[in-house]
Formats: C-alpha cells, sequence, structure tokens
C-alpha cells in the first residue's frame, strides 16, 4: 500500500483533499515577520491576507528543510507504507532539495521502503487539478507507477496562463526588473504569463486590465480544449475581475464546468491581490 501526498502549492481545496484521503504537506509562509503554514482553506483568510498586501504589509515564502520532510515521511515508512507524492515544479522552489536529503537518510533506516514523485511542472491549481485526477487513480486500485505515467502523460495537456494587476510583486520577487516595472505601470501594461517546461514564462504584454482578461479567453479559444473536464479559475481577491472573465468563458464555452478558487496566499506573495488565473485542459 501506499499514502498519496501532494503540497499546498497545488490549492487543491481542503474539503476535497479529505475527500479524497490526500496527506497534505503545508507550505509556509511569511507576513510581516508572523510565519504561517498554508493549509489549501482550512482555517486561511484569503482575504484578510491579501487586504493587508494591498496595505503595504511584507509577504515572502520560504522552503521547507530537511527536518520538515522526515516529520511527514518517516510515519509512513515506519508503518511499513510507500508514498506516492505528485508535486508542484521542482524548477520553482529549492524545497526539493531539503526533500531529496531527507528521503536518502530515509533510505538508509527503511530500505524495503519507497517514495515515488511524480513532477507535474506546473503550479497553484495547474498541479491541482492533475493531483485530482491521479488520487482519483490511486483510490481506484492504480499502482503508484501508473499514477506517475499518468501525471508525466497528462502535464502536457493542461494549460495555466494568469496575469496581475501590480507588477510590482514580480519586481519583488526577481521575475521583473524596477525599470520594467515602473514603466509598465506608468503605462499601464499587463503581463500574460504561462508555464513551460516547469517555469514560469511571460508569454506577451497587452494594455489595460480588461483586454489582459479577454486576452487570457483568448487562449481557451486558440487551443483544442477538453470541455469533458472543469477548467479553473482563480482570483486573488478580485471579484468584479472574476465575475467579468467568467461570463467571457460562458459566452464562447457555455458547457463548460467552471470551478471557482482563490489564490492561496503562498502563491499570493508573488504574484499579489487582484491576480487571475486560468487552468483547462486541451486535447
Amino acid at each position: 500500500m501506499s499514502k498519496f501526498f501532494c503540497d499546498a502549492d497545488c490549492e487543491l481545496d481542503y474539503k476535497m483533499i479529505d475527500e479524497l484521503g490526500i496527506t497534505l504537506i503545508e507550505m509556509p509562509y511569511t507576513l510581516d515577520g508572523e510565519e504561517s503554514l498554508f493549509d489549501c482553506g482550512r482555517t486561511t483568510d484569503f482575504k484578510g491576507f491579501f487586504d493587508k498586501m494591498r496595505k503595504g504589509a511584507s509577504a515572502k515564502t520560504q522552503a521547507l528543510n530537511e527536518y520538515d520532510y522526515l516529520q511527514y515521511f518517516e510515519p509512513v515508512f515506519a508503518a511499513g507504507e510507500d508514498i506516492i507524492y505528485v508535486s508542484f515544479s521542482h524548477k520553482m522552489s529549492g524545497t526539493f532539495l531539503s526533500m531529496n536529503k531527507a528521503l536518502e537518510e530515509l533510505k538508509l533506516k527503511y530500505p524495503e521502503r519507497r517514495c515515488l514523485v511524480a513532477d507535474t511542472q506546473s503550479i497553484s491549481m495547474g498541479t491541482g487539478i492533475m493531483v485530482y485526477y491521479a488520487a482519483k487513480l490511486h483510490n481506484g486500485g492504480a499502482s503508484d507507477e501508473e499514477v506517475v505515467a499518468f501525471v508525466d502523460d497528462f502535464k502536457n495537456k493542461v494549460q495555466v496562463y494568469f496575469t496581475v494587476d501590480d507588477l510590482v510583486y514580480l519586481k519583488r520577487g526577481g521575475r521583473l526588473s524596477s525599470f520594467k516595472a515602473g514603466m509598465g505601470q506608468l503605462l499601464g501594461i499587463k503581463p500574460i504569463i504561462g508555464i513551460k517546461d516547469g517555469e514560469l514564462v511571460n508569454l506577451e504584454t497587452v494594455k489595460g486590465r480588461k483586454k489582459a482578461l479577454a486576452t487570457l479567453v483568448g487562449y481557451m479559444q486558440k487551443k483544442d480544449i477538453d470541455i469533458t473536464r472543469p477548467m479553473v479559475l482563480l482570483n486573488a481577491d478580485c471579484d468584479e475581475d472574476k465575475d467579468y472573465i467568467t461570463e467571457l468563458i460562458k459566452d464562447s464555452f457555455p458547457d463548460l464546468e467552471i470551478w471557482q478558487y482563490n489564490v492561496g496566499p503562498v502563491i499570493g506573495c508573488h504574484c499579489g491581490p487582484d491576480t487571475i488565473g486560468i487552468i483547462f485542459i486541451s486535447k
């Protein structure tokens, strides 16, 4: 038998995580010097977090250390079980260096046990939707190898696009120079960001918020979208824009199921309030 793990950077709602019997690795963030662990919404004040960011609160993330991973994994190995872990992109965080060190240590102590890790090469609900379907496979009796093979194939169909409203948060995270951020704010430029090979890439820039939201929907229209699977609409405390883009999506895809999700504080530290993201499955 194996225990199914995911991490909070997948942003899958805690109720669904509980329903699927997933063990959650909570991820740390700091807001104005106070460290917390994101538990995928179980105790999260999403609006309060972004309100504080708007008022200038310092928000940052940090990686888990080797001891943290030992605390999650060793009880499973000690109980005679293996681990299957569907994770966010390993290229986006140094936390997986600590994870690998922990697993090397545990391998010496529990040589008969194993942990298979499926790197989704995505983040947020790009990872979350893969966790959802992979956990269903696992619960249906699929082997750990079959789960990893599914993720390796399915990740090529998961499309992630988002836009931020304030470039200052990308600047703070080192993804944008101060000059470009300043000029972008002055000119009302909004980036359209996607994921390629496990990393964030700036696909294009457009002028104005409404144009940016319409451009996101345009990516859905250009792809051969699989309407038999749900898409995810993410928002970082911006209900008006969420409602606006929802109507745009419904106009183009009236039969498409839409999951509405909040951007969590770990992802929110880097993208800031008023971020809008879309995740959908292509054929």
